[in-house]
């Protein structure tokens, strides 16, 4: 006998445990401190998506600047 529980991986979260999470974290922190935590948490995120994307431009630039055109006399083959 096989239930749907034993079909299930550990990870799976339902409605039943977000709103357990939700009632914990209001509990420990109280409504006062959670917008502020939220918005140190959307702080945070924000500044590692910018030094993410500062970090891929400067590696763009770093390889469009390494990368040097070719000299089309070098490559031309020499008149008679």
């Amino acid at each position: 006998m096989t239930t749907l529980a034993m079909l299930l991986p550990m990870g799976v979260i339902g409605p039943t445990q977000i709103v357990l999470i939700v009632v914990l974290i209001v509990v420990l922190f109280g409504g006062k401190k959670i917008p502020e935590l939220m918005r140190g948490m959307g702080r945070g995120v924000k500044e590692f998506k910018d030094a993410v994307n500062k970090d891929y431009s400067e590696d763009i630039t770093a390889t469009n600047e390494t990368v040097k055109p070719e000299n089309k006399k070098e490559n031309e083959a020499p008149k008679a």
